[in-house]
Parts: C-alpha cells; sequence; structure tokens
C-alpha cells in the first residue's frame, strides 16, 4: 500500500475507534469535559448526540480510557515529583449494541461487571445479584458507570429496566451512572410518555457536531502525525478545501474520502494530495458524493448571480 511512499507506520485514516487518534478540537474537549464533570458529579443519566460518522464511539472510547486517569504526585528518595499510583475511582462496564431485551441488557451488564450468576437465572435473581455487586462497589468507594452506545435502537422496555436500576442509591450517590450514546433519533424516542421519568432524570446533554472548516487542517495533521507521518504539508489548501466540501466535516467521511486520495496520489507517483485527488475520491464515495454535488451546486449558483449582476451592470451602462 501507500505507507512506505508516504513515510508512514500505520494508516492514518482508518475508520476504527482508536483512542490514540482522538482530536481534541473544541467542540470535542468540551463534550469530553462535559461527560467527566457529570460523571464526578454524580449524576445518574448523561446523554451525547450526533449524526452518524461524527465519532461518539471513538468519543465514548476515549471517555472510557481517561475517566480513571486522576494522578498524584509523590516524592522520591532523589527529590524528584513521580506520579502517584492511578486509583480506580470508576468501575466501567460498556454494552456497544443495547438492542436487546430487558433481561439480555441486564445479562450484559451482569457480565461486564463480573457477577457470577446462576446458568438460567430469572428477573428476581438477576436483580437480586447486580444489586448486590453494586452495593458492594460502594462499600469500596467506587462509582459504576455503564456506556450504552448506540442507544437510540434501545427497545423502550430495557430503557426502562435501565432507568429502574438506577433507583439505587445510597444516601450519597446513585450506585449506577449511565451515559447514553446514539443519534438524533434519541432525542424523539425519549419524548414518549412511556419513559419520560428517564428523559427527566438527563441532567447532563451533549450534541457532537461535525468538523468546523478551521479544524480540517489540524485533524489532518493530528491523525498524520500519529501515524508516523514527519514530512511537509501532504494535503495541499486546496485538498483540504476539497475534502471538507465533500465531506461536510463528518470525521468518518473525512477519512474514507481522505484514505483513498492518498491511494489515487501513491498510484501516480506523487508526494502531495491535491484538489483533484480528493475530487475523484470524493465522487467513489457514496454521502461524500451528494456533499460535494450539493456544493457544486451551491458554487454554479453563486457564480450564475454573479455572472446576472455583471450582465445587468453592462446592460445598465
Amino acid at each position: 500500500m501507500y505507507l512506505a511512499h508516504f513515510g508512514l507506520r500505520e494508516a492514518p485514516f482508518g475508520i476504527t475507534p482508536d483512542t490514540s487518534y482522538f482530536f481534541a478540537c473544541a467542540d470535542y474537549q468540551e463534550a469530553l469535559n462535559t461527560l467527566l464533570v457529570a460523571i464526578r458529579s454524580g449524576e445518574g443519566f448523561i446523554k451525547i448526540t450526533g449524526e452518524v460518522g461524527t465519532g461518539k464511539t471513538l468519543l465514548c472510547r476515549q471517555f472510557l480510557a481517561s475517566i480513571n486517569k486522576e494522578h498524584g504526585a509523590v516524592a522520591v528518595p532523589d527529590g524528584e515529583p513521580q506520579p502517584a499510583p492511578v486509583t480506580q475511582r470508576f468501575v466501567t462496564a460498556y454494552i456497544p449494541n443495547p438492542y436487546l431485551t430487558p433481561h439480555t441488557l441486564l445479562l450484559a451488564l451482569a457480565d461486564e461487571l463480573g457477577v457470577v450468576l446462576e446458568p438460567d437465572v430469572d428477573q428476581h435473581h438477576l436483580l437480586k445479584s447486580l444489586t448486590a455487586a453494586l452495593l458492594d462497589f460502594a462499600r469500596q468507594d467506587k462509582q459504576v458507570v455503564l456506556c450504552l452506545d448506540e442507544a437510540q435502537a434501545m427497545p423502550l422496555e430495557s430503557l426502562e429496566a435501565i432507568r429502574l436500576l438506577t433507583n439505587l442509591e445510597t444516601e450519597k450517590r446513585k450506585l449506577l451512572q449511565i451515559v447514553l450514546f446514539g443519534q438524533p433519533e434519541l432525542n424523539q424516542k425519549l419524548q414518549q410518555d412511556s419513559i419520560r421519568q428517564l428523559n427527566q432524570r438527563i441532567t447532563f446533554h451533549y450534541h457532537l457536531g461535525p468538523l468546523q472548516r478551521d479544524d480540517m487542517d489540524y485533524y489532518l495533521s493530528h491523525r498524520l502525525n500519529v501515524a508516523g507521518f514527519t514530512g511537509g504539508r501532504l494535503f495541499s489548501r486546496g485538498a483540504a478545501n476539497q475534502l471538507y466540501a465533500a465531506s461536510g466535516g463528518i470525521p468518518r467521511l473525512v477519512n474514507i474520502v481522505a484514505h483513498k486520495a492518498l491511494m489515487l496520489t501513491y498510484g501516480e507517483g506523487r508526494h502531495q494530495v491535491s484538489a483533484r485527488h480528493v475530487r475523484v475520491a470524493a465522487m467513489d464515495t457514496g454521502s461524500a458524493k451528494k456533499s460535494l454535488l450539493r456544493w457544486w451546486i451551491i458554487a454554479a449558483a453563486l457564480l450564475l448571480i454573479a455572472g446576472s449582476s455583471a450582465l445587468g451592470w453592462v446592460v445598465l451602462r
């Protein structure tokens, strides 16, 4: 492939969520900070929404990786401060596909928390075992955090089962905190009367949007640097502009089109991606093709308006 050609250690624009590529622009860092503040304040439900491809799963994984990174500093004999051992204050559970019945969802949570259950356990004993485990974590001064990805797909009955589980609390805090990650359809689902109590308990909410145009160059440089690139500007300014137009700033589309553009550039034996490479790559990509076509229509309309104004000015003269 093109790795050696561009001096890369690994492919920089994969679509698998990898926390080493987390891009902390203002919007994404604010979303992460919102999650960390909400969890550390003991809130029961937190909601993160965003369109397809905006990086919700990557944000979730970065949050899970960051949640226990609270370091102090300890002195060592030579006087140099060293990081103190990390205290694992939070116990985390992650369910990537919560399209499950209430019973199966609770079984998945028990499995994530390491709760040993009897074969064919019934609902009563399942809840009893989960409650005992949550109380045991609380006695150890640990907080349990459950992250549910693709939460817009959850059946209403399963959402209600999770809400009932969050009723468990000590005098100080909830025994279980839940973060819902989902597409905007999640908001519509939560408006239904049957789960209005859950909606009322969501105290923190953040909507994750696409990258801004000003972020595009930094985003490309960040991913290339993580992948080992040490050269100059690999994507020309025109290529970056074209990439934003084609993707609308949606990170997943940026990655797909950028990867294809690198392949085209490599195929021609060149060392810089041009706007033409990005256009061709975008035309080979479904959603990006639509976005690029929309951009071309707008540009053509503006040129037509400008041309009409110029013609009118000439006629008036």
